[in-house]
């Protein structure tokens, strides 16, 4: 698939490893940095979202979408972990939760830009899905810069694969790629954020806010993981 990505924030909270290690699968490792897992809240919008080589329909290949994520290896191999991704579009939520295996809910969702700020409303309406609320605004500051390789801003952003579960439990990874994130450090003002409550984790700290303007995705077929020779299926 094809699509772009515009206006994103990336809202990240440090989280202790241990902490987060219950809430994955046990054939996936914590990625930490410096000793530290990650979690994130990126609120953004999409366009374009299509099958390659096929037009984008106008009812299905724009909507706001919210993910709430961290960061994980399989096999030695870095990827991304989403625990949500609400959508304002209910059509490429069922077809995301078919096709990828994606924890994908349906929100009620608005964003706008007004005077120089991101305002982003969302408000989870999925049934049988656990309430989640960000009501916020947030804007780039300073230049656009690209992240060099052993920065922390590398480690949270620079991931080409995600990584999902079926219905039996097997890992699934998706491959991703994308030029390197044309980023800007970023002010936010979150007015209300229960995004990980239903995770039980508790976002206290300042995050550490991050900007990109636009991304140009590509997005493979998800396949099921093939564990390395010599090891079970459970890593």
């Amino acid at each position: 698939m094809a699509q772009s990505w515009h206006d994103l924030l990336f809202a990240h909270w440090p989280v202790n490893a241990a902490v987060m290690r219950p809430l994955l699968p046990p054939q996936l490792q914590v990625d930490t940095f410096e000793g530290s897992a990650w979690l994130a809240v990126v609120p953004f919008r999409m366009t374009g979202v299509r099958l390659r080589g096929t037009p984008a329909l106008p009812w299905l290949s724009a909507f706001p979408e919210l993910n709430i994520r961290t960061y994980v290896t399989c096999d030695g191999k870095p990827g991304v972990w989403f625990f949500s991704l609400d959508a304002g579009n209910a059509l490429a939520v069922a077809i995301a939760r078919a096709w990828f295996h994606l924890p994908y809910f349906h929100a009620r969702m608005r964003c706008a830009n007004q005077d120089g700020w991101n305002h982003y409303d969302s408000e989870r309406t999925h049934l049988g899905a656990s309430s989640a609320l960000l009501k916020c605004r947030y804007r780039p500051i300073g230049e656009v810069f690209s992240s060099r390789r052993g920065t922390l801003e590398y480690f949270l952003t620079e991931r080409y694969c995600l990584y999902t579960t079926d219905g039996r439990g097997r890992i699934i990874r998706g491959e991703i790629h994308h030029p390197r994130w044309p980023l800007q450090r970023a002010e936010a003002e979150l007015a209300q954020n229960s995004m990980a409550e239903s995770l039980g984790v508790a976002l206290a700290s300042r995050p550490l806010l991050h900007f990109a303007r636009r991304q140009d995705v590509l997005v493979w077929a998800p396949r099921l993981r093939t564990a390395p020779r010599g090891r079970s299926s459970q890593g």
